[in-house]
């Protein structure tokens, strides 16, 4: 018996349809939409008097909950429209006119956060230093060590590989990274849910996620962890109201900046992506994220093992240890064989390079990963795949 499924009535579109799609959009929890209704209600019934009463330190509230997740002490998160962002305002707090001003990054981080540093950081100084995969899988940790020297500002890397999965040795980066000075933006979006994370034990200067995949807190809630020694100490260049210690008095410049995580924040939240994003985040760590992965890495090598049977090329690492919550499969018409799959309720999606990327979470059966794998084979036996042969969308 497996005591995660007592979650899955918290989601009711696991009712309906064959979810396997949670690195992506999180199967969305009834009290994520009662959270909504709050929201909505507060502001018919108390109008503007809602900042003060709820909504002003609403983003603090949030912050140290998601933080419990990653074992990040309170005050020390802040949160954001989206990862971009949140980078962009690590990048703001350095200077990058003087030798030490270079970036280390791999060509398997998200393309969003890639165009961020080769456009804006470039623009203000930055060198940057592009670590390749050699099989478009990993990335080799001593390649990405060996990058990483004197010169180095920040090294912005995914903790697990949004195409493939790969867990990075975020450890072993952590420690290279502080031996010569550099700090270290751990991007850990595909993780944090899935995959167990501290911060502390890491002692990563920067860690980045969001609530949009494997937390179920839909779009807009996005959180950046600072580490204690450097929240009092950076001074980020983008910034805005919120981050004033008297935001109120809607001083002049010079930014006079409050202590604490808020000196991160910018100008006005997306306060209904809060209320949206607390009870997924609350659900996973009451379902505890050890037994989340546990269940994961189980799931996991079942669809490995499916699709290896069947001859079909996995684009995900072989090693359970190394393998986030995603297994890419390169069936034959992936593309077409994804949309199929989509019009039999079995929803997973597409990437170009990967396959198709199914994505079990703790609300998922073994039934339900067996199911997808039948019905591909399903539809590759039929031909059905050919019925959206030529077809293309907007949204993979």
């Amino acid at each position: 018996m497996d005591p995660l499924l007592a979650y899955r009535s918290h989601f009711p579109t696991l009712e309906t349809c064959t979810y396997l799609i949670s690195n992506s959009l999180g199967a969305m929890p009834v009290g994520a939409r009662q959270g909504l209704e709050s929201y909505a209600d507060t502001w018919t019934d108390r109008g503007v008097r809602a900042w003060e009463e709820v909504w002003w330190d609403l983003a603090a509230r949030v912050g140290d909950e998601i933080g419990m997740l990653f074992g990040a002490p309170q005050g020390t998160v802040s949160m954001h429209p989206n990862v971009t962002l949140a980078e962009a305002v690590v990048i703001s707090c350095f200077d990058w006119s003087g030798p030490r001003n270079k970036v280390v990054y791999t060509d398997m981080n998200f393309p969003s956060v890639q165009y961020l540093y080769d456009g804006y950081a470039r623009q203000l100084g930055a060198e940057i230093e592009v670590v390749k995969s050699p099989d478009g899988i990993s990335v080799p940790t001593e390649r990405l060590l060996a990058a990483i020297d004197e010169r180095t500002q920040l090294v912005a890397v995914s903790h697990v590989l949004f195409r493939s999965a790969y867990i990075q040795d975020a450890k072993a980066i952590c420690e290279r990274a502080a031996e010569v000075g550099a700090h270290v933006v751990l991007d850990a979006y595909q993780s944090i849910g899935t995959v167990p994370v501290d911060v502390g034990d890491l002692d990563v200067s920067f860690l980045i996620g969001g609530v949009l995949k494997w937390l179920s807190g839909g779009p807009g809630g996005c959180f950046m962890y600072v580490r204690p020694d450097l929240l009092d100490e950076l001074k980020p260049k983008l910034t805005g109201w919120m981050a004033h210690s008297s935001p109120f008095d809607f001083a002049n410049p010079p930014m006079d900046f409050t202590e604490g995580a808020y000196r991160f924040q910018s100008g006005t939240p997306n306060v209904p992506g809060l209320y949206a994003a607390r009870e997924g985040p609350r659900l996973v760590y009451e379902a505890d994220v050890l037994a989340v992965r546990e269940k994961s890495m189980r799931q996991t090598a079942r669809l490995v093992e499916a699709a290896l049977a069947e001859g079909w090329t996995v684009n995900a690492p072989m090693d359970p240890e190394r393998r986030g919550g995603t297994v890419a499969m390169d069936v034959p018409h992936a593309y077409e064989v994804k949309h199929e799959l989509l019009r039999r309720e079995v929803i997973v999606d597409y990437r170009p390079g990967a396959g198709i990327r199914i994505s079990p979470h703790y609300y998922n059966s073994d039934a339900e990963c067996d199911h997808a794998i039948a019905e591909i084979k399903d539809i590759l036996a039929t031909g059905a795949w050919k019925s959206f042969a030529g077809h293309r969308t907007t949204v993979s």
